[in-house]
């Protein structure tokens, strides 16, 4: 069966995932202790400066009723404390064994055993290759450079002047790079020695040769001193009250006796980009879509190619998708295109099930 292809995939079947990512917490260096940085709600008089086309308000009448030119609002924001010489942002990960990727294969009312058996095997049998393979020590560089260049730190990498990142392994360091110097983002080869030490741990988890964590820190040098804004995660509100105009991720126990008050300061918690965003920045490598050479950027690896920053899906899901691939594991070399991107998704996790089948 080393060439089966599968019509359709199990009705049941997913992949855990092959990380295990803290958030990224957010502190203010102050004569050199970390202090944690705080989300403050407080209230702000702003500008209406949205686009409302069309809504025939205008007057040339003294009396007649206008809009109101002032937008007052909660917000949160967080920011760095007056005295604070560098902001620090940390967080750990851990890559686990890809013989533990599968969760769960199991057939829906139409799916034989015997497929489920078949498929089973094909798994097994390509990640058994893959991890003896050159594509995961590929994969382990790829996610090493995007470490060490800062790109999880999002906003807060364009706006700063200098950015040091350490990496180190029970608190001996690995690897220690500046972020903004020489680094690209859209290319995948000529790694430094640091990626290339911080790689070999990560292949040897992915392995399951080791079960260390690396501990990531960040300092955000921002080139001068005052009290200036961060961009930590964003929270998503279905129903946002009124006046209120966003809410920021913060972890800890803040002013919560006092969070809906409308009036002063409140500390909410401490800033920190979430695990999420942290795991997607990691994951930006996808350079193996069909459009790399048009788009020009690298995009998460997702099944199907997602990218919220071109809103729009890369991958076909018949043809390039990791939902394609996953039919078609026993004909993938693990070290081509393909077969890296469909281990990057395994590493990603997710659940690939297939409906019920058409087929008589």
């Amino acid at each position: 069966m080393s060439d089966q292809v599968f019509k359709k995939l199990s009705g049941v079947l997913s992949f855990q995932r092959g990380i295990v990512i803290t958030d990224a917490l957010f502190y203010d260096e102050i004569d050199g202790e970390l202090v944690p940085l705080y989300v403050l709600r407080h209230g702000i008089r702003g500008t209406q400066n949205v686009n409302k086309k069309g809504r025939g308000e205008t007057s040339t009448s003294g009396d007649a009723a206008r809009e109101n030119v002032s937008n007052i609002q909660t917000t949160d924001t967080a920011k760095t404390a007056p005295k604070s010489s560098a902001v620090i942002a940390r967080f750990a990960i851990r890559f686990i064994d890809l013989k533990d990727a599968l969760f769960a294969c199991a057939p829906s009312k139409s799916d034989e055993d015997s497929m489920i058996a078949d498929l089973r095997q094909s798994i097994d049998s390509f990640i058994s290759k893959a991890k003896e393979s050159d594509g995961v020590d590929e994969i382990a560089r790829r996610y090493a450079r995007n470490i060490l260049n800062g790109r999880w730190l999002w906003r807060n990498r364009l706006i700063a002047q200098k950015i040091l990142i350490n990496v180190s392994v029970g608190g001996k360091t690995v690897g220690e790079e500046n972020a903004l110097v020489g680094r690209r983002w859209d290319i995948f080869e000529d790694y430094t020695d640091a990626e290339i030490e911080v790689a070999k741990v990560i292949a040897k988890g992915l392995r399951g040769k080791d079960n260390v964590a690396l501990e990531v820190t960040a300092r955000i040098d921002f080139g001068f001193q005052g009290s200036m804004e961060v961009f930590c995660s964003q929270n998503y509100l279905e129903a946002k009250p009124d006046g209120f105009a966003r809410s920021l991720y913060c972890v800890g126990v803040g002013d919560v006796k006092n969070a809906d008050r409308t009036d002063g300061i409140r500390i909410m918690g401490q800033a920190a980009l979430r695990d999420q965003k942290v795991s997607n920045a990691l994951r930006t490598f996808d350079t193996w879509y069909p459009e790399f050479a048009v788009f020009g950027k690298p995009i998460p690896v997702e099944p199907l190619g997602a990218s919220l920053d071109a809103q729009r899906f890369f991958r076909d899901k018949g043809k390039t998708s990791a939902f394609d691939l996953a039919k078609r594991l026993n004909t993938l070399d693990p070290k081509s295109p393909e077969g890296m991107f469909m281990t990057a998704c395994l590493i990603r996790g997710g659940v690939y099930s297939d409906g019920e089948s058409k087929e008589s």
